[in-house]
């Protein structure tokens, strides 16, 4: 496995690759767990190479405390990148990404309207800044995300396809540990109690399914926020319903063939992200 820590390191180990035309790729920001390794293991398995970037995305904080708080661990990263069946890390410096600051300011196509959009001013914008960046230097043939960040993966998958990108994006499954939390990057900065309390919020949104049967949305919404916030560790930021492909709120369960429950919840500080499939 090559460790790219410049442009120049990277280019020099992908010119070096035979068959560039089927590298899997798999872009993090690094503090790895099972869920990013996943990913990882599902691209080593379909494609001949596999490129990982690990690279902390400015742009697409928009709360600079969250950014100065993310935890680097990129050593431990490698180690386990070699375990499975990493060719390449990508671990660039901010001016590899930005040689000169990007303004680009993508039309999302309505996306970014509900969950993370209005609550993370400019976040999605910095993902595909940052994401197609990476597709340019890269050139993947396929590129791998998480069904955690369920809205993330929607605009990425519309947006290559809007700007031309030849890459298929593949969604893979959310990784949860054995008491039903999905794996974060953000879980190793929960206290004990946090930590004990956080499966409590997929434990919940879990019984969506069986109350759409006699509930509203808007009633389910209610029930779910009220049985989170009954845990003094956790406080629901918002649960919305939207349908699966457009990402519009759901008000009736018959507005869409698909309806994707997703949610955020604070143990403060830390912020968690979950969604289930609902319909």
């Amino acid at each position: 496995m090559i460790i790219a820590k410049t442009l120049e390191e990277f280019n020099a180990a992908y010119n070096a690759l035979p068959n560039r035309e089927d590298i899997g790729f798999v872009p993090t920001m690094g503090a790895l767990h099972n869920g990013h390794i996943s990913l990882v293991e599902r691209a080593a398995s379909i494609c001949r190479h596999t490129v990982v970037s690990i690279f902390v995305n400015p742009t697409q904080f928009n709360n600079p405390n969250d950014l100065a708080t993310y935890p680097h661990t990129l050593e431990a990263d490698c180690a386990l990148l070699e375990k499975h069946g990493a060719d390449i890390v990508f671990a660039p410096r901010v001016e590899d990404i930005y040689p000169l600051p990007d303004k680009r300011v993508f039309n999302l196509d309505g996306l970014d309207s509900c969950g993370e959009g209005p609550r993370r001013p400019g976040h999605f914008n910095g993902v595909v800044q940052v994401v197609t960046r990476l597709f340019d230097i890269v050139k993947p043939a396929k590129a791998f995300f998480g069904e955690k960040d369920f809205q993330q993966l929607a605009i990425l998958r519309h947006m290559a396809a809007k700007l031309g990108y030849n890459i298929e994006i593949i969604g893979c499954p959310i990784v949860r540990d054995t008491d039903g939390l999905a794996r974060s990057s953000r879980n190793m900065l929960l206290s004990p109690a946090q930590r004990a309390a956080a499966p409590h919020i997929y434990a919940t949104i879990s019984k969506a399914p069986e109350l759409m049967k006699t509930h509203t949305p808007a009633e389910v919404v209610e029930l779910l926020s009220k049985e989170i916030d009954s845990n003094k560790e956790l406080e629901t930021e918002y649960i919305e319903l939207v349908d699966s492909t457009t990402l519009k709120p759901v008000r009736e369960w018959n507005d869409a063939e698909h309806i994707r429950l997703w949610c955020a919840v604070y143990a403060r500080p830390v912020r968690l992200i979950d969604n289930i499939a609902v319909k």
